[in-house]
């Protein structure tokens, strides 16, 4: 099976349709409506090299909080199931799950308990990061969490270009976010 996202011709293609946009990226169609309204979040595809080959990358990009916020949102939910072990969030249900209603409510309610308890205790801290997936379907998988507020087209073009220049800078700082508070370090 050979990877489309090395091939010439693709690469040509994704080249055109970044000039069309007026883009160094274009956003990739399965970005679904709850992506799309998400500024803290984007599916993008760009072109660069790979270990002195142009390749297509394909990008996932997000901001810190949103790391923050789902690193903790796990902790709470493995914390709740020891309690709870039948509950399952919402994206792990399958069609025949069952929890009593009251159940269910007790454990969300134990979730955002433990939330708030993480926060308080910046229990999880994370920083910038850059993870490459070269066993992706599709070019060259990237997954890129940056500490900006959103990820808007400004920051997603100036992460492209720093990233295809080899200027990249990630910031080895570690934080720690609360809900009500902003930003504590």
């Amino acid at each position: 099976m050979t990877n489309e996202g090395y091939n010439p011709e693709e690469i040509k293609l994704l080249r055109e349709e970044c000039e069309e946009e007026g883009m160094n990226f274009v956003h990739c169609d399965d970005e679904d409506e709850s992506m799309a309204e998400n500024d803290e979040l984007a599916h993008v595809q760009f072109v660069g090299e790979y270990k002195g080959q142009e390749v297509i990358y394909d990008a996932i990009i997000y901001t810190l909080r949103l790391h923050h916020s789902s690193l903790v949102y796990e902790k709470a939910v493995a914390q709740a199931q020891k309690v709870f072990p039948k509950y399952l969030p919402l994206d792990e249900r399958g069609p025949g799950y069952k929890i009593k209603p009251e159940e269910e409510e007790e454990a969300e309610e134990l979730i955002t308990e433990l939330i708030e308890a993480i926060e308080e205790e910046e229990e999880v801290k994370v920083k910038e990061h850059l993870e490459i997936d070269t066993e992706f379907e599709y070019g060259v998988g990237l997954d890129a969490c940056l500490n900006v507020e959103a990820v808007t087209e400004e920051v997603i073009t100036d992460f492209v270009n720093n990233f295809n220049k080899g200027t990249l800078k990630l910031d080895p700082t570690l934080y720690s976010f609360r809900n009500d508070e902003g930003d504590e370090e």
